[in-house]
Formats: structure tokens, sequence, C-alpha cells
């Protein structure tokens, strides 16, 4: 995994906690492995920031750090991951899911045009509500083990590697 890499990238739990206008995260560095890169903790950012990432709700951030906190994951991993529903992805994405949504639940799907706008929001929202979410709940657990497993998969890969290099060199050495 690019340890080094993510370790130069985020901030340090001191960075975070000298900034005035983050005194309100101060519970988070109660638990160490909320900012530790280590394969469970990021295991779990996987799982949490992935499946945030695909609910159709505002604030998905700090519902990612929210879960991320309970269930002792990387924060800042879990809620980097919710930006996979960025301004640019959110239309395809909450499309596939309502999708997803209408064939799971065996409804007919609406054709709708997207306005932003409140007047929209409540008018359309109300018919396709129960699609939108069964598919995005469905496709954010899903995409969010994917994500669990994967990690726990390419990190275990990546440790083999590193102990198969480290014999090849103490053989070399011998």
């Amino acid at each position: 995994m690019p340890k080094k890499l993510l370790k130069k990238v985020f901030p340090t739990p001191e960075q975070v906690q000298a900034n005035p206008s983050l005194a309100f995260l101060s519970p988070l560095f109660s638990k160490p492995n909320l900012w530790h890169l280590n394969r469970r903790s990021v295991a779990r950012a996987f799982l949490v920031g992935l499946f945030a990432a695909f609910l159709p709700l505002p604030f998905q951030m700090v519902i990612s750090a929210f879960i991320a906190f309970y269930v002792n994951a990387n924060v800042p991993i879990s809620v980097g991951l919710v930006w996979i529903s960025n301004p640019i992805t959110m239309p395809p994405l909450f499309y596939a899911t309502y999708v997803f949504g209408t064939w799971m639940l065996d409804t007919p799907a609406t054709e709708f045009n997207i306005e932003l706008s409140v007047d929209w929001v409540m008018t359309e929202l109300n018919a396709i509500w129960k699609p939108l979410f069964a598919g995005s709940i469905t496709a954010g657990l899903i995409f969010g083990l994917l994500g669990y497993f994967g990690i726990h998969i390419a990190w275990r890969m990546h440790v083999m590697s590193n102990w198969k290099k480290r014999k090849i060199n103490r053989q070399k050495l011998n």
C-alpha cells in the first residue's frame, strides 16, 4: 500500500488540532485508529466511505466521518472517498442507482428531467425516492464491501510481496 505517500498527503492529528476552525474535531483524537494507516482501519474506511458516497443525501462527508468514528475507521480516507460522488459524477451515479432500485423493486422507471431547484426536488423526489434509496443503499453496501475485501486482499498481497523481497535479499547476503 502507498502508506508513505498517504502519510505525506494527509494532515497529522497535531496539524488538525492546531487549526482553530477544526477544534470541534477534538473527539477524533481520543481514538488513535482514526488516523493510523493499518489494514483494518483502512479497510473499514473504504467500506464507510464508499457506502456514504452512494447515499443521495447532503452532508455525505459528515455522515462518513460520523460512521468512521463509531466503527474505528480511518477518518481522512473515509471522508476522502465520499468525493467519488462529486458534482460531475452525481447525475450518472444516482441515475444508475435509481435504475438499479427500480429493477430491485420491480417497478417501472419513470421519465424525469433533472432541475436543480427546490420545487423539482419536492415534486419529483416524491415519485422516485423509494427506488433511488433502495438502489443507492444496496449499491453502497455492495461497493463498500468490495472495497473492504479488496483492501484486505491488496494489503495482504503487498505484505507477502515484501516478505518475498526480504527473503531474497537475506539469501543474497548469505
